[in-house]
C-alpha cells in the first residue's frame, strides 16, 4: 500500500484530488491535511486518515506526513509569502521519509523576466524540493479558466465589459478539473519522478479572444477593454481588493490580491505565459477542455449574470 498525503485537503483542489481518489477505492491511503480538519468530517467517514496541519506550525506538518509515501504538495495561498511555508513542508516531509513529492507550480517560471509575482514562490519551491533528496514531480498548471470565467465571469457579464492589463496577450487557460486529473494520474501511476509536466487548456487565446466567445454563446454584447497597470490597480482599489493576500478574505466571492493579478496581467500581455502543450492528455488519457466549453456548459449561469445590467 502506498499511502499518499495532501495538504490543503479541504480547499478546491485538495477536494477534487480527494473526491477522485475515493472513487478509485483509495480512501484508505490518503492521508489529507487542512488548518480545519472538522472541515473534513465527511473523509474521516469515508476513510481517509485527516490530520491537522499549518504551514505556519511546522511541527504539525511533521505530524501530519507520518506514514507517508507519496505528497501532494498543493502551494499555499499566500502569493508573495509561500516560500517559507512550501519548506517547512519539503522539511517535514524529508524528516518522515516522503519518497516522492509532486507540486502544483505555475507555468513559464523559467524565464527570470516573468514579471508575475506568484514566479518566486514557485521557483525557489522548485528548487526546494530538487534539493531536498526526494523524487520529484512539477505540475506546472496555466491560469485556471475557472477563475476567468465561473468567478470573474459574472461580474464581466453584469458590467458588459472585460477590463484587462493582458492586453492582446495569450495564454492557454485550463480547467482546474483537468489539473486536478493530471495530479491524480501521477499520484497514481509510475515513472512520473524526475517530471516537469505543462497542465495548459487546448487553445491560445487573447482575452479579447474569450470575451468574443462569452458574447457569442450567451448572446449578450460585450467589450473587451484593454488597461494599463495603473489603471488595472485602480480598478481593484475601488473593488476593495486588497494589493497584498490577506487570509481566508474573499471580495466579490474570489481569494485574490491585486498584486499578484496585476502582475499576472503583465506577464500575459508580454508573451510569458504563451505555453501551450497536450501534457493533459499524455497523464490523463484525454484532451484538456476549452474555454468555450466551459463557457457552453455555464451559459445560462453567465446570463442571469447579465440581467442586473
Amino acid at each position: 500500500m502506498t499511502r499518499i498525503a495532501i495538504t490543503g485537503a479541504s480547499g478546491n483542489y485538495g477536494r477534487a484530488a480527494a473526491d477522485r481518489m475515493v472513487a478509485q477505492g483509495r480512501a484508505a491511503d490518503l492521508i489529507l491535511m487542512s488548518r480545519t480538519p472538522a472541515k473534513l468530517a465527511d473523509r474521516t467517514a469515508q476513510g481517509c486518515d485527516v490530520r491537522q496541519g499549518d504551514f505556519d506550525d511546522p511541527a504539525s506538518l511533521t505530524r501530519a506526513f507520518a506514514g507517508a509515501d507519496k505528497l501532494l504538495l498543493i502551494s499555499g495561498t499566500r502569493v508573495g509569502a509561500r516560500v517559507a511555508q512550501h519548506r517547512a513542508a519539503v522539511e517535514a516531509a524529508v524528516a518522515q521519509g516522503v519518497k516522492h513529492i509532486i507540486y502544483t507550480s505555475f507555468i513559464g517560471i523559467d524565464e527570470p523576466a516573468n514579471p508575475a509575482e506568484v514566479r518566486h514562490d514557485h521557483i525557489e519551491t522548485e528548487r526546494l524540493i530538487r534539493e531536498s533528496g526526494a523524487a520529484f514531480t512539477f505540475l506546472r498548471d496555466a491560469h485556471y479558466a475557472d477563475a476567468m470565467i465561473l468567478m470573474a465571469g459574472p461580474g464581466v457579464m453584469a458590467s458588459g465589459q472585460w477590463i484587462s492589463n493582458a492586453g492582446d496577450g495569450r495564454e492557454a487557460m485550463v480547467w482546474r478539473d483537468d489539473c486536478v486529473a493530471s495530479a491524480v494520474a501521477v499520484l497514481t501511476g509510475t515513472g512520473h519522478e524526475g517530471q516537469t509536466y505543462n497542465i495548459t487548456g487546448p487553445d491560445l487565446q487573447t482575452f479579447s479572444e474569450v470575451t468574443a466567445i462569452m458574447a457569442e454563446v450567451t448572446g449578450m454584447p460585450l467589450a473587451y477593454v484593454a488597461v494599463d497597470d495603473a489603471a488595472q490597480y485602480a480598478m481593484f482599489d475601488a473593488m476593495g481588493i486588497p494589493r497584498r493576500p490577506v487570509d481566508d478574505l474573499s471580495v466579490a466571492g474570489i481569494p485574490w490580491n491585486s498584486d499578484d493579478m496585476v502582475t499576472f496581467g503583465q506577464a500575459i500581455r508580454e508573451g510569458f505565459l504563451a505555453i501551450c502543450s497536450d501534457d493533459v492528455v499524455r497523464l490523463t488519457g484525454r484532451p484538456a477542455r476549452s474555454v468555450r466549453q466551459m463557457i457552453e456548459d455555464n451559459a445560462d449561469m453567465l446570463r442571469a449574470a447579465a440581467a442586473v445590467r
